[in-house]
């Protein structure tokens, strides 16, 4: 408990440095929000009264020193568009992206862990070989690519799944579940790429150790002797996942864009195209707090994996 205390305590300087480079980067970058909302006809006296009632008059040190202050309070702000508060917006897109994130991973997790373990133990013939150029092939293509040419093999010429959209769970799980499965399969075979050579790697090094030959010698089967090397190159293939989430924050958004899914991914392309600081100060801020929540989780697993650990 006191480590765990302690990486808590650590990530508030993570946070801060966060904080204070997306403020930055996005309001020095290029574009006028209020200018956006007024319009092409807009006059600079219009725009200018604007950027009043928007609050963005002020100099930059306040404006950040208000957003701070107003995150401390638990208040995202209100989106410059539609007048929204910013976790509302949040509350009705996050369903989606949760959902991909989490079918994405246990995908992975199912596909590509075994994979890799079957790639180890038969080293060198042709399923080492064939899952190698499966793991190659996946991870090099696009994520909206692959996405094109699913829809149009399995929505469009077997029309087995929805082409694009998003069915929520109250609306039927059959149907829920449907409209998850491309998406979550395009996502997903980057993350297995990765995830599958990351274990073939450690396991086939395990499959070399002296107690591994100790266990062939007093006669384990095939299963026992692999579930024994794979919970022993566990550590290697949990760090992996979860540098992994780093990634899957940017491939949802490719993905819901290509699905059209009104997840927090669209969601973020569309206030990046209006300029909406609030929505995008608020989303970044938030995914980088659950990847550093999520890297201590898994830093904090490895003790599950190897009893020697101690913190």
């Amino acid at each position: 408990m006191g480590y765990f205390l302690r990486r808590l305590l650590a990530t508030v300087p993570v946070m801060a440095v966060v904080a204070v480079l997306v403020f930055l980067l996005i309001h020095l970058s290029p574009g006028d929000p209020a200018a956006l909302i007024a319009g092409d006809l807009a006059t600079a006296d219009d725009i200018a009264k604007l950027h009043v009632a928007l609050g963005l008059d002020q100099p930059l040190w306040k404006q950040f020193a208000i957003w701070v202050g107003n995150l401390l309070t638990g208040n995202l702000g209100v989106s410059i568009f539609t007048q929204v508060p910013v976790s509302e917006l949040l509350a009705q897109r996050i369903e989606p992206t949760l959902a991909i994130a989490a079918f994405t991973m246990l995908i992975t997790i199912l596909v590509a862990v075994p994979l890799g373990t079957l790639a180890a133990y038969r080293a060198g013939s042709w399923i080492d070989r064939f899952v190698m150029l499966f793991a190659v092939l996946a991870f090099s293509l696009p994520v909206f690519l692959v996405g094109y040419l699913l829809i149009y093999g399995f929505a469009i010429k077997l029309d087995w799944f929805p082409v694009q959209g998003y069915v929520r769970f109250a609306e039927g799980p059959g149907k829920w579940l449907q409209s998850l499965v491309l998406p979550c399969v395009n996502l997903a075979l980057v993350y297995i790429a990765l995830v599958t050579r990351m274990t073939r790697a450690t396991v086939l090094e395990v499959l070399h150790e002296d107690y591994i030959r100790t266990a062939w010698a007093k006669g384990l089967g095939v299963l026992p002797v692999l579930g024994h090397a794979l919970r022993n190159a566990a550590i290697p293939i949990a760090t992996t996942i979860g540098v992994g989430i780093a990634l899957l924050i940017g491939g949802v958004v490719v993905t819901e864009t290509v699905y059209a899914i009104p997840g927090v991914g669209r969601l973020v392309i569309d206030s990046v195209q209006r300029h909406d600081y609030p929505v995008i100060q608020s989303v970044l801020l938030l995914s980088a707090g659950v990847y550093v929540l999520i890297n201590l989780l898994i830093d904090l697993s490895y003790r599950l994996f190897d009893p020697r650990i101690r913190y």
